[in-house]
C-alpha cells in the first residue's frame, strides 16, 4: 500500500518557490537541504488527492477555469479558505493570474494560476457541503 504521495516539482528559483510553498501556504518544512548537488527541500502537504484525466476531461476543465487549453501533464489545485487573499498572494510572489476567479459547474469557486516556470496552479474553494 502507499503510505505516501509526493510530487517533485523542479523549479528555477529555488528561493522564489519555498516562499511560495512554505510562507504563504504555510506548508510545514519537514526537511530542507543545500549542498554540492544542489538544494531541495520536503513540505507537509495535509491530505492529499491524485485526480487522473483523460484528455478530453483536462481540457474541459482548463476551459472552464482559464478559457483555453493551457496546463501540461501536470497541474495542481489547491483548496483555500479565501480565493481572493491566496491570489493576491501568489500574485506577490511572482505568480500571474490566467483567468479572472470562476464558479465551475460543480458548484466550486476556482482561480487559475501560472508560475514564472509555467506550472498551472488552481485555487478553489468548494461549493458548500463539499469540504474536507
Amino acid at each position: 500500500m502507499i503510505r505516501e504521495l509526493r510530487v517533485a516539482l523542479t523549479v528555477q528559483d529555488f528561493d522564489a518557490a519555498l516562499h511560495v510553498f512554505r510562507d504563504l501556504l504555510g506548508l510545514e518544512t519537514l526537511q530542507e537541504w543545500r549542498n554540492p548537488d544542489g538544494r531541495g527541500a520536503i513540505l507537509a502537504v495535509g491530505r492529499a488527492t491524485l485526480e487522473l484525466f483523460d484528455a478530453a476531461q483536462a481540457a474541459s476543465v482548463d476551459h472552464i477555469e482559464a478559457g483555453a487549453r493551457l496546463s501540461g501533464v501536470v497541474r495542481l489545485a489547491l483548496e483555500v479558505e479565501d480565493l481572493e487573499y491566496a491570489a493576491r498572494s501568489f500574485a506577490r510572489a511572482g505568480t500571474k493570474a490566467v483567468a479572472q476567479p470562476r464558479l465551475t459547474p460543480w458548484g466550486d469557486r476556482n482561480q487559475r494560476l501560472q508560475t514564472p516556470e509555467g506550472l498551472q496552479i488552481t485555487l478553489f474553494v468548494p461549493s458548500e457541503g463539499r469540504g474536507a
